[in-house]
């Protein structure tokens, strides 16, 4: 205990003797930006010092955050929600509304008018005095020759050297007794300021319902973004491809001899990269997933397979964000079955049963398989887990491997 409490006393006499040095300043700043701004006020020149003296918990929140570090605490995250525009007045208006600025400003009362003064009596009572008290033989060194006698803090008048040898006596008990309560009452001191500043309950689960919605919008952002991208193949590159294969095709007809060899090779070239742009099209976002659901699109999945898959899906239709995550979760499963499983076949089901979409992958390969060594099924699971849904991969030594991913959603 004694040798814990030695450990944190610099922490704890530091984060209070930085408390008085920003609690004086604050007490004159706040009384001086009051006492002008309510005289003020009726010429209207006074609100905009005491708009500043309410917004004055901020900066001071911010400060007293950081400062919990030197006792160890944990800070609490900042409170304050991002203005949804640019610009001083929609600041403004966002952090007079909130409930973390005037809690800041409560705050920033207190420590002003109450906690920086109990702190200078805390440090005075626990280490001035007792400091003094261990240096009364070298004041009363230093004083002896003027007056003979030496007077303690202003308390005790000591005119002899075994006087302050006792006085040191004492000043040392003192100290000793008064570690331990001086740690404490930072303790207490920085979970006071941790409770005041910290987000409340609602402000929490409200920014937790702003952080949940962005990353649903950008969930949709993205699968509007694939689909753009997938027309802009369909609709631009693959047709000028077709019309480039097309016009290959028939310049072959009337070629010379010379020439025809070329043209053969440019033709099936054009080919080649023509089914190449379908299969990236395809992989984009397919349009059988658009056109038909989930259930044809995990049949055209299996097809596409190297591996033989057996299908056994039973789903309706569901929004386009769920749809495209069980879809490209799926894909995933089945490249990985056929690039490390050495499997002979796999299987799919799919069912909807209690608001919930419930796919599972299986297949009969040899195991081992680790979503962690970059499967590329971490990044499905992130993606999963914006859709409150989850992915779970189950592949112990000599298999089977069974994925299995689960996302709440309602029919569409």
């Amino acid at each position: 205990m004694i040798r814990t409490v030695v450990r944190e006393l610099p922490r704890a006499a530091a984060y209070l003797l930085s408390g008085v040095l920003v609690g004086a300043p604050l007490l004159v700043a706040l009384l001086v930006l009051g006492i002008l701004g309510l005289a003020l006020a009726p010429i209207l020149v006074g609100l905009p010092l005491l708009a500043v003296a309410v917004l004055s918990g901020i900066p001071v929140g911010a400060l007293e955050r950081r400062r919990l570090a030197l006792t160890r605490t944990p800070p609490p995250p900042d409170p304050h929600a991002t203005p949804a525009e640019p610009g001083l007045a929609a600041w403004a208006r966002l952090r007079l509304t909130e409930r973390a600025t005037w809690r800041e400003l409560a705050y920033t009362v207190l420590l002003a008018f109450a906690l920086w003064p109990l702190d200078v009596i805390v440090l005075f009572v626990a280490l001035v005095v007792p400091g003094a008290m261990i240096a009364a033989p070298v004041q009363l060194a230093t004083t002896s020759s003027a007056s003979g006698d030496a007077r303690i803090v202003k308390l005790w008048l000591i005119d002899s050297y075994g006087q302050a040898l006792l006085c040191t006596a004492a000043g040392v008990a003192l100290l000793l007794a008064l570690l331990w309560p001086l740690v404490r009452y930072a303790r207490v001191r920085a979970v006071l300021a941790r409770l005041l500043l910290a987000p409340g309950e609602a402000e929490a689960e409200r920014r937790l319902g702003e952080v949940t919605r962005s990353r649903a919008r950008l969930v949709a952002a993205f699968e509007a973004e694939r689909r753009r991208i997938e027309r802009d193949l369909h609709d631009g590159a693959q047709q000028r491809l077709v019309s480039l294969s097309m016009t290959l095709g028939l310049a072959r007809l009337d070629a010379p001899p010379h020439l025809a060899d070329r043209l053969a090779a440019a033709h099936r070239e054009a080919d080649q990269v023509l089914g190449e742009l379908r299969e990236l099209i395809h992989g984009i976002h397919p349009q059988v997933l658009v056109d038909y659901g989930l259930p044809d699109a995990l049949a055209d999945a299996a097809d596409r397979s190297v591996v033989p898959v057996e299908l056994d899906v039973d789903l309706p239709r569901f929004a386009e964000s769920v749809e495209a995550a069980a879809y490209f979760a799926v894909r995933e499963a089945l490249a990985n079955i056929g690039r490390h499983s050495g499997a002979r076949r796999a299987w799919i089901a799919g069912r909807y049963t209690g608001g919930r979409l419930r796919v599972e992958v299986r297949d009969d390969g040899t195991g081992g398989a680790d979503p962690a060594r970059g499967t590329g099924l971490t990044g499905l699971a992130d993606r999963l887990a914006v859709l409150d849904g989850t992915l779970s991969v189950h592949s112990p030594a000599g298999g089977p491997t069974v994925l299995s991913l689960e996302i709440p959603c309602p029919q569409r």
